[in-house]
């Protein structure tokens, strides 16, 4: 079965599941934080364990995620746009969101206040404007993978790009649950009661240029995509030059 609709369609289809899903995953979220007293979720036992909500939650962040990698799988044509697709309607998803979340119950007061951003496999603690920054990052390489599809782009980044993205990646985990990690031998309940006081911001703007290496290698691609007729005068000019030079060396 195929369809008429173009890359931008497309796109526009993606941006507006996520965005639908944002609200509800906001919704969500609001209702929960009403709940257990939570509208603010600075605060020592973010997800109280005797709502018996604790199962339920993390089932239901493993369930985004896998939506939002269906949706990216059908809305793409190759693997690479696929995962493509799936990047835009996880950035997507995650600003809009924080949006919602303010519309909704007032919070965030701002980009700089602490959430929780994740549960799994412990609990994820940034500034909103983290977790902002890498979706505006997904949602820049996920439109120049799936929208512009070229041959040519297929190859916009090698492995070592790569891996100085999963670099990038590991650090910024690093930095989400390092509180955690300080406190890991102390088993669940020392996780529960753990507030960060201080963001690493020398280190994460290192992991989000770190993470962005694709994507600055998939724009310099489209840039050369975009200018090939200079590109072509260009070595014309030049081969015409050589040639010029090599009559003259043999008159």
């Amino acid at each position: 079965m195929t369809t008429n609709l173009n890359n931008g369609a497309r796109w526009l289809i993606v941006a507006l599941f996520a965005s639908a899903m944002a609200w509800v995953e906001s919704a969500v979220v609001f209702y929960l934080r009403t709940m257990v007293d939570r509208i603010e979720p600075y605060q020592p036992n973010p997800l109280p364990i005797a709502t018996g909500l604790g199962f339920a939650e993390l089932v239901r962040e493993a369930a985004t995620l896998v939506m939002l990698l269906t949706v990216g799988t059908l809305a793409g044509r190759t693997w690479r746009s696929r995962f493509g697709y799936a990047a835009v309607a996880f950035g997507v998803w995650d600003i809009f969101y924080y949006v919602f979340l303010k519309v909704m119950c007032g919070w965030p007061h701002s980009l700089l206040d602490w959430d929780i951003l994740f549960l799994l496999p412990m609990p994820w603690w940034g500034p909103v404007l983290a977790p902002v920054s890498i979706a505006l990052l997904l949602v820049l390489w996920g439109t120049l993978v799936s929208t512009w599809e070229s041959h040519r782009l297929e190859y916009a980044s090698d492995w070592k790009l790569w891996l100085l993205n999963l670099v990038g990646i590991a650090l910024a985990l690093y930095l989400f649950m390092a509180d955690n990690l300080r406190v890991a031998h102390r088993g669940v309940n020392a996780w529960r009661d753990v507030l960060p006081v201080r963001f690493n911001w020398l280190l994460f703007p290192l992991a989000l240029v770190l993470m962005a290496a694709p994507v600055a290698q998939a724009l310099w691609r489209l840039h050369g995509l975009k200018f090939p007729a200079s590109s072509a005068r260009r070595l014309n000019d030049l081969n015409q030059d050589r040639q010029r030079s090599s009559n003259r060396a043999r008159g």
